[in-house]
């Protein structure tokens, strides 16, 4: 029984084999995210025939299947009468580098055998001629491509123009530009698109299907390249929740070229706000009040029998931090006072932890509802809760140093941008030099790659060894040379950055790169990791703060040091900046809501640009984008 089983599996692959070659078929074992569009470019033939010989492929291939095909042309890579030279006929997502690593030759040998044909880099459908290992092409000029050869792909159903540049690894504008029928409409299903080559086929008229109709209160918009949800959220000052309600379809990706609905308060023709110096339009004469609801915590003092005052300064960092702002908040009130505003200031003892206060009765025994505005408390729990106290009398409420943000109130005022602005101001920067964004993420930090992915799917992974080290090879692969690389990096290994800068530096005489980090990095406070190694590459990296020498900044920190005898540190700047800035908004002709709305301004480190949520309240989106310059100096990148 045994040697029938392997008779029969003999005959069976003996006749496949002759069967195979008698009809002139080709075997193919599918690759790796290869698809049956791709194949049949390879082999020269329609989808349709290898349907035809293959039913089940309709529903899709996987890695390892064996299709048969239909030999009606020449395969894409075929010897030539040359012994020392093969041809290549490119495909999609084909580079020197992945073809170098095909033949086993190097990208500059294939360079050198194909200078003319090059001359506008690797595009789809060209042939190439690739010289054998070790061996030099004679000098012969290659035989010309035929830029006439047209290659067309046949749409399916959920295909977008966006999906398909992307799968032959050319624009939208360039797919456009070969098809002027798909102009500013949805792809209809079957349509047959030219992707190269000249057009062979007469393509029907196309109906405009599928495009929003706006109401009154709306307006449509084009997405553009590279655009995420939150980026055009950010532009338009609507929530990402406001665009999938008008926009249900959104839930399925951001797509180029996708004509989508927004409010037309926020369709982009209010003019960005310009920085202001509001300290040259006060109202001299008008009085105001303000209060100031600081975490002393004065009633904990008085209960520690243990330790002296002078003691719990010395260990107690929060008390000093609330020391450090109030004193800068004084050095605010006494500048404003100077300029002729009538300022009345009631400073209160929030008596706070992250989930108690004494804010109920510092409204009911203080009236803080006749406040004009109140800074404080500084627990975010704390001052979401007084502005729900005072929210049915509109009193701003500023949250001075928090992060966090969670429920929202149309009073609520945070005064310091949220850990997800500060990183995604760096991605706008990027994207508004028409960067090239890749990230180096440790494989560690799964977290972090994950985040980009989902939220800023335009940004390219280099990828790591199986020994764990930065792939170099691939990392060539993904710069480019006629753009500015920003090289993102996220870890805190040193052995990593240095290995990192090391290869970066390497690549500086071929490709414009910058280092860039989205937050603070103690590892690169390390030793090893020398200030020069970071501004040869110009690290970037957004900050809520600014290095200002300007005469302004010197007046201020000679103001504090007279009074304090001690410069200012980062909380005492914090609370001159935030103190001073909401004084100059009372101070205005306009309410201050109106200034929020209209004005954006800049202290001695601190600027503050307000949006309004739609949810309710203001938002800080001022975000500082510095760098490591040569000169070893940190400056503010425009």
């Amino acid at each position: 029984m045994k040697y029938l089983i392997y008779i029969v599996y003999f005959l069976f692959f003996s006749t496949n084999l002759v069967l195979a070659q008698s009809n002139n078929l080709i075997k193919h074992k599918v690759q790796k995210g290869e698809t049956i569009t791709q194949i049949s470019i390879k082999y020269s033939v329609t989808p349709a025939d290898i349907y035809k010989l293959n039913p089940d492929s309709q529903k899709g291939v996987e890695e390892n299947t064996i299709l048969i095909i239909p030999n009606k042309a020449k395969v894409k890579v075929e010897n030539t009468s040359n012994s020392y030279t093969k041809k290549h006929t490119v495909l999609a997502k084909e580079t020197l580098y992945s073809l170098s690593k095909l033949y086993d030759v190097s990208i500059a040998d294939i360079e050198k055998a194909n200078v003319e044909v090059l001359k506008e880099g690797v595009k789809i459908g060209i042939i190439l001629v690739i010289p054998s290992k070790g061996k030099t092409v004679p000098a012969e000029k290659p035989k010309p491509n035929n830029p006439k050869t047209a290659i067309y792909h046949e749409v399916k159903a959920k295909e977008t123009k966006y999906a398909i540049a992307k799968q032959y690894e050319i624009t939208v504008e360039q797919l456009e530009k070969l098809n002027s029928e798909i102009v500013n409409i949805e792809l209809p299903i079957g349509f047959k698109l030219l992707i190269s080559g000249e057009k062979t086929i007469v393509a029907p008229k196309l109906v405009i299907v599928n495009v929003p109709t706006p109401k009154p209160s709306e307006s449509l918009y084009v997405i553009k390249a590279k655009e995420t949800l939150f980026s055009i959220s950010n532009q338009f000052e609507v929530t990402q929740e406001e665009l999938l309600v008008l926009n249900p379809e959104l839930k399925d990706g951001v797509i180029e070229g996708m004509s989508i609905k927004v409010p037309i308060k926020s369709s982009g023709l209010v003019a960005k706000k310009e920085y202001k110096d509001l300290a040259k339009s006060i109202q001299k004469g008008t009085n105001k009040k303000l209060g100031l609801l600081l975490p002393f915590n004065l009633t904990k003092l008085d209960q520690d029998t243990i330790n002296s005052t002078k003691a719990r300064l010395k260990k107690d960092k929060f008390l000093n931090m609330t020391l450090d702002f109030y004193a800068g908040a004084l050095v605010a009130i006494d500048s404003v006072r100077k300029m002729g505003l009538n300022v009345d200031v009631t400073i209160l003892d929030s008596n706070e932890t992250k989930s108690t206060s004494n804010v109920t009765n510092l409204v009911q025994d203080n009236n803080l509802k006749t406040m004009d505005a109140i800074i404080g408390p500084f627990y975010q729990n704390n001052v979401e809760k007084l502005a729900s106290l005072l929210s049915a009398s509109n009193v701003p409420v500023f949250s001075p140093l928090s992060k966090d943000y969670d429920k929202k109130f149309s009073n609520l005022v945070q005064a310091t941008p949220s850990v997800d602005d500060i990183k995604n101001a760096m991605f706008d920067f990027m994207r508004a030099k028409n960067g090239n964004i890749i990230a180096i993420i440790d494989p560690k930090k799964a977290s972090v790659k994950q985040y980009i992915s989902e939220n800023h799917k335009d940004v390219l992974f280099a990828q790591f060894t199986e020994k764990g080290s930065l792939n170099i090879e691939n990392l060539k692969s993904i710069l480019v040379k006629d753009k500015v690389n920003f090289v993102i990096m996220e870890t805190e290994k040193t052995n990593l950055i240095l290995s990192i800068t090391n290869t970066l530096s390497s690549l500086l005489s071929n490709y414009d790169i910058k280092l860039v980090i989205l937050g603070e990095n103690d590892a690169l406070d390390y030793e090893e990791i020398s200030m020069t190694r970071l501004t040869k590459l110009k690290m970037h990296y957004p900050s809520l703060t600014r290095v200002n020498e300007s005469d302004e900044a010197s007046m201020f920190e000679n103001s504090f040091k007279r009074k304090n005898k001690i410069l200012p540190n980062q909380f005492a700047t914090r609370g001159f900046d935030v103190t001073f800035d909401v004084l100059l908004r009372l101070a205005q002709e306009k309410n201050i809501i109106e200034t929020l709305n209209e004005t954006a301004t800049e202290q001695v480190e601190n600027r503050f640009y307000y949006k309004q949520n739609p949810d309710g309240g203001y938002t800080n989106k001022g975000v500082y984008i510095l760098f490591y310059d040569t000169d070893l100096t940190i400056k503010e990148a425009k």
